[in-house]
């Protein structure tokens, strides 16, 4: 767990050298940079998209798993936790929740954080998340500018994510194929495409209901190995 603990470390570091930039930042210059992290979004959304080699499974995921995250209200459920903890931590900042929720899309549901987590759970071998936390860390001070402390918050739910990947990899062995990661990573790039249009105010797509489709990734894949080609 060194690269998920260095990776945490690394927001919250980030998160709070933004946060002291931000005091001292005139209004402008912080929409100037929610509209490039917006823009960036979208790039970065659609290089990964476009890695998918199976796009029937990416659509059946996004579908199965956005009608699951809507019956479940995900979306809602994490804008009521996040507005519990604005509340506890005394947060004026409007972005709150968009912090958080944005902070955790860029940080965990690419490809270096699966592979990363799989390498450290795997093979004992915390490199790439190392060099994930440095790129977060810069990323961090960015997002905290932007959105405030919901970015520093957002180190709780990485610890969960990456950790339980690490961990789950510990316990499943080296069963995961590299073809379920790509999927799963290209997948997560429509979902950051989504964020981008949220972040420039295009859309209002509840991207947290869009989360389970991560999950139905393997389970298409499966089905579709079963399908004669």
């Amino acid at each position: 767990m060194i690269g998920t603990i260095a990776n945490v470390l690394a927001v919250v570091l980030g998160s709070g050298i933004g946060l002291l930039i931000h005091r001292n930042l005139p209004l402008k210059y912080v929409q100037v940079t929610f509209q490039i992290m917006g823009l960036f979004t979208l790039v970065l959304g659609m290089k990964m998209a476009l890695t998918s080699a199976n796009p029937l499974v990416m659509v059946f995921s996004l579908i199965v798993g956005g009608l699951a995250g809507t019956a479940f209200q995900l979306d809602q459920k994490t804008q009521n936790l996040s507005a519990k903890l604005s509340t506890l931590t005394r947060s004026k900042n409007e972005n709150f929740s968009k912090g958080i929720i944005t902070a955790f899309l860029l940080f965990c549901v690419g490809s270096m954080t699966i592979l990363g987590a799989l390498e450290e759970g795997l093979r004992n071998d915390s490199e790439l998340l190392l060099i994930k936390s440095v790129m977060d860390g810069f990323s961090s001070i960015a997002l905290a500018v932007t959105f405030g402390v919901g970015v520093m918050f957002s180190a709780i739910p990485l610890l969960i994510f990456q950790g339980g990947i690490t961990l789950m990899a510990m316990w499943l062995g080296d069963w995961i194929p590299a073809n379920y990661i790509s999927e799963i990573s290209a997948t997560g790039g429509i979902i950051l495409l989504a964020l981008g249009l949220n972040l420039l105010e295009i859309t209002k797509i509840k991207i947290i209901d869009l989360l389970p489709a991560l999950i139905m990734v393997p389970v298409a894949m499966w089905v579709w190995g079963l399908i004669p080609q």
